[in-house]
C-alpha cells in the first residue's frame, strides 16, 4: 500500500509538471504579443489573463494527464505558427491571408522558405515536440492528476478567466471587436473561419461568374495588327530599382531606353500578398467591392469579348487560388517548367507570335520576378552582385540577401528590356504595361521584417515598380494615350489603375471600364482616395495599415499623396462611375 501511495505521488507530480509545462508553452505567443502589439492597456491585460485562465482550466479538464494536451493540438499548432511569423515579421497575429497562403502555396515555395527560416522552425520543435511526446507517454501509462491539484488549478484558472472577461469591458470601450481581433488564440481561430469562407468563394467562382459579360467593344483600331503585353511582376519593390533612385545599377538596360519608357513613380499595391493582389490586378474590382471579384470575370475575358486572342503565360505553378480561375478565362493558358527563369516567358511568346500572324494578341505574363529564394530567380551567369549565397534569414547575412535580391531585379531589367526590344522589332502596333504585385521587406530597419504578406504593411511592401512602353506605331495611331501616360508618371495610383489602363491602351470600352481610372487617359482622376484591401477584406486608407514613422517619412520624401503629416486623401465617391479604389 505504501509503495502504491508513493507511485501515485510521483505520478501526480509528473502530471502537474506536464500541465505547468503546457501552460508555459502555449502562453509564449501571448507574452510576446503583449510587448509587440499596439493594443490598449485593457486589451493587453485581457490578452494575458483571459487565455491564461482558459489554458489552466483546460489543462486539468480531464483526470488523465496528457489528454488535454493532445486535444488542444490545433492551439499548439497556432502557437508554433505564431512564433514563426513573429520571427519573420516581428509583430502581428497569424492572419487570414497567411492561412490562404498556406492552402494555396506549392511545395517548392514552401521548401524554399522553410529552409531559410530554420532557426524559428527548430525553436518551435524544441518547445512543442517534447511536450507532445511527454503527453503521449502520460496517456499510455495512465498518469492521473491528484484531485487536490486539479481543484487548485481550476480555482486559479477560473479566477483568471473571470478577471480577463471583466477586462474586456473597458477594452471594448476603447475598440470594437477586441476578442476576435486582439485576444490570441481567439483571433487566429476567427481568421481561420474567414479563410475558409474565402476559399469557398474561390471554389464557387465558376458558378458565381457564369454568364457575366463586359459588353466590350473597341472604339478604335490600328491600321496593322495590335499586340499588347501585360506583365505582372513578383515582389519587386520600387526602392531597389535604379529607375526610382536606388544607388546600385539594377536597371542598366531600362535606364538606357530613357524617355522611351514611362515610369509610374507613385504606384502602391492594393494588397501585400500575391493571392489577393494579382486577382485585383487582373480585375476591374475596387477594394471597396471585394465580393464582386467572385462575380466578375477578369482581363482575359474583357479582351476576348473585344476580339483579341488572349494568352496567359505563367512562370508560377498553379495554386488553386483566384489567379488560376481568372487565368483559365484566357484562350490559352501555359505554365512554364523548371528552371522557371522569366526569360522562358519571352521565348514562349516569340513562338506564339511567329505562329499566329493574323490575330490581335494580348499576352499576360505572370513572372516569378523576385520571389524568395532570390538567388534561384536568375541563372548563375546573371549574378552581378556577389556574394549571393543562399543563407538563413538573419541580419548578419543581410548583404548576401540584398545582393541576391538586387540580382533578381537586374534580371527583371534584362527580361523587360528584351520583351520591349522584341516588340519594337515587330511590324505591329504594340505596348507593354508592367507592375509588380507587391513589394518586399528586406531587414530594412530595427523592425527586422522580411518578405511580405504580413498583417501590417511597410512602405517597402506597398511601393511597387511599374512602367509602360509604347511602340512608334502605337504613338502614331494613338498619340493621346501615350502622351497621357507620360504626363502621369508622378500621379498617385494603385494597382487598380492597371486593369483600366491596359483596357484604355487597347481602346476598349465596356461596363466597369472607366477612363478616369486609366493612367493612359487625359481625364485620369488624381484626387481619388487610395485604399488598401486589408486582411479582413475591408478597404482602408494606407495610413491605417500599420505604417510607422519611418514608412510615412519614406512616402513624404517621394511626395506621395495622402502621406503628408496630418493629411487625409479626399472622400471616397460611391456612384457607379466612381474610380476610387
Amino acid at each position: 500500500m505504501e509503495q502504491t501511495g508513493k507511485a501515485f505521488l510521483r505520478s501526480s507530480r509528473h502530471a502537474a509538471l506536464l500541465a505547468l509545462c503546457y501552460f508555459a508553452a502555449v502562453m509564449i505567443p501571448n507574452c510576446i504579443l503583449f510587448f509587440t502589439e499596439p493594443y490598449s492597456i485593457w486589451s493587453k491585460a485581457a490578452l494575458l489573463t483571459l487565455p491564461a485562465g482558459g489554458y489552466l482550466l483546460w489543462s486539468v479538464a480531464f483526470r488523465r494527464s496528457g489528454i488535454a494536451v493532445w486535444l488542444s493540438f490545433p492551439v499548439i499548432f497556432f502557437c508554433a505558427l505564431q512564433i514563426v511569423l513573429l520571427y519573420l515579421f516581428g509583430n502581428s497575429v497569424a492572419a487570414t491571408d497567411m492561412f490562404i497562403n498556406i492552402v494555396t502555396t506549392n511545395p517548392g515555395e514552401a521548401t524554399e522558405l522553410l529552409s531559410n527560416i530554420y532557426p524559428s522552425v527548430i525553436l518551435v520543435c524544441v518547445i512543442y515536440l517534447p511536450l507532445l511526446w511527454t503527453a503521449t507517454v502520460h496517456v499510455r501509462r495512465k498518469v492521473d492528476f491528484s484531485p487536490r491539484f486539479r481543484r487548485r488549478t481550476a480555482v486559479v484558472g477560473g479566477v483568471l478567466a473571470l478577471v480577463g472577461a471583466g477586462l474586456l469591458i473597458p477594452a471594448y470601450q476603447t475598440k470594437r471587436h477586441v476578442l476576435r481581433n486582439e485576444i490570441f488564440p481567439v483571433n487566429v481561430a476567427y481568421n481561420v473561419v474567414l479563410c475558409a469562407r474565402e476559399y469557398v468563394k474561390i471554389e464557387n467562382y465558376d458558378r458565381t461568374s457564369a454568364g457575366f459579360r463586359y459588353h466590350a467593344r473597341r472604339t478604335a483600331k490600328a491600321d496593322k495588327r495590335e499586340i499588347y503585353v501585360y506583365v505582372i511582376g513578383e515582389a519587386s519593390r520600387a526602392a531597389n530599382w535604379e529607375l526610382y533612385g536606388y544607388d546600385r545599377p539594377t536597371n542598366p538596360r531600362l535606364k538606357a531606353l530613357g524617355d522611351e519608357i514611362v515610369v509610374f513613380r507613385n504606384m502602391l499595391t492594393q494588397s501585400n500578398t500575391t493571392h489577393k493582389s494579382v486577382p485585383m490586378i487582373l480585375s476591374s474590382v475596387r477594394t471597396n467591392e471585394h465580393d464582386e471579384l467572385f462575380r466578375r470575370k477578369g482581363l482575359p475575358a474583357l479582351f476576348n469579348e473585344a476580339g483579341f486572342r488572349t494568352w496567359f503565360l505563367s512562370n508560377q505553378s498553379p495554386q488553386g487560388a483566384m489567379i488560376d480561375k481568372l487565368a483559365r478565362d484566357a484562350d490559352s493558358l501555359i505554365y512554364m517548367g523548371h528552371p522557371r527563369y522569366d526569360m522562358q516567358l519571352l521565348d514562349t511568346m516569340k513562338r506564339i507570335v511567329e505562329a499566329d500572324t493574323e490575330n490581335d494578341l494580348l499576352f499576360i505574363l505572370h513572372c516569378y520576378g523576385s520571389h524568395f529564394s532570390y538567388h534561384q530567380r536568375y541563372p548563375r551567369e546573371a549574378a552581378y552582385f556577389l556574394p549571393d549565397d543562399d543563407v538563413a534569414i538573419e541580419r548578419q547575412h543581410k548583404q548576401k540577401i540584398w545582393n541576391a535580391y538586387d540580382n533578381s531585379i537586374r534580371y527583371t531589367d534584362t527580361f523587360l528590356s528584351s520583351v520591349i526590344g522584341y516588340l519594337a522589332s515587330l511590324d505591329a502596333c504594340s505596348a507593354l504595361l508592367y507592375s509588380a504585385d507587391h513589394g518586399e521587406d528586406m531587414l530594412d530597419d530595427d523592425r527586422e521584417r522580411f518578405l511580405h504578406a504580413s498583417p501590417t504593411t511597410t512602405c517597402w511592401q506597398l511601393h511597387v515598380a511599374s512602367l509602360a512602353w509604347f511602340s512608334e506605331d502605337y504613338k502614331r495611331v494613338f498619340p493621346q494615350q501615350a502622351a497621357a501616360a507620360a504626363s502621369h508618371e508622378n500621379a498617385p495610383a494603385t494597382t487598380h489603375a492597371l486593369f483600366q489602363t491596359i483596357a484604355d491602351i487597347a481602346r476598349i470600352e465596356a461596363d466597369y471600364v472607366y477612363r478616369e481610372a486609366s493612367l493612359a487617359s487625359p481625364s485620369y482622376d488624381t484626387t481619388v482616395r487610395r485604399c488598401y484591401l486589408n486582411d479582413h477584406n475591408r478597404a482602408v486608407p494606407f495610413r491605417a495599415t500599420g505604417l510607422n514613422g519611418t514608412d510615412l517619412a519614406y512616402f513624404r520624401r517621394r511626395g506621395s499623396v495622402g502621406f503628408a503629416r496630418g493629411a487625409e486623401p479626399p472622400v471616397l465617391r460611391r456612384d457607379r462611375a466612381s474610380v476610387a479604389e
